[in-house]
């Protein structure tokens, strides 16, 4: 099953106060530890929500500025176009994943419990996402995982999940501590 690995960086990081997708983490950009956690796991990668010079950049659906899930639907509409099966979605503070997720998720529709944004979506689920964005809701990943009866899957790890600065410090210094 052909899947799409895209990694959600449109957001406007509020919360973090710059934009998070460049934050360094480990003398690398939280963006590029993200695309590297996604590259064993998937036969394609794409950005979605911005511009990249390396990879294939999806524009968010139907417009910028919803979220994490305009990026989604964009990779939804994306996969659809390319004959992908699924989507393998994180957000560009997903510094790693497990070697498993991709076990642990499948069958799409799911996500994580703690962390919805990483989740394994079926490419047909598009028309449910345009109109749960069409609708007047809060368009929250939660929300849409429900309207599609996504599994929440609960394990044994948490990938970070970088909001402010004071995350990314605390990121930094559990990569700086010994083993």
């Amino acid at each position: 099953m052909r899947t799409l690995g895209v990694v959600l960086a449109g957001g406007q990081s509020r919360r973090f106060g710059s934009d998070k997708a460049v934050a360094m983490l480990g003398g690398r950009a939280l963006l590029d530890h993200a695309i590297d956690a996604l590259r064993p796991l998937c036969e394609a990668l794409a950005i979605a929500g911005r511009a990249s010079p390396d990879l294939m950049s999806i524009d968010d659906r139907p417009r910028p500025g919803l979220g994490p899930l305009g990026g989604l639907a964009g990779a939804l509409a994306y996969a659809n176009d390319q004959g992908f099966a699924q989507v393998l979605s994180i957000s560009v503070d997903c510094v790693w994943l497990p070697p498993d997720i991709l076990r642990l998720l499948d069958p799409a529709p799911s996500c994580l419990a703690g962390q919805p944004v990483i989740g394994l979506w079926p490419a047909t689920a598009l028309a449910d996402l345009d109109a749960e964005l069409a609708g007047d809701g809060g368009r929250s990943v939660r929300a849409f995982a429900a309207r599609i009866g996504a599994r929440a899957v609960v394990g044994d790890f948490a990938p970070p999940n970088i909001n402010t600065p004071a995350d990314l410090a605390q990121a930094a210094a559990a990569r700086a501590a010994p083993r």
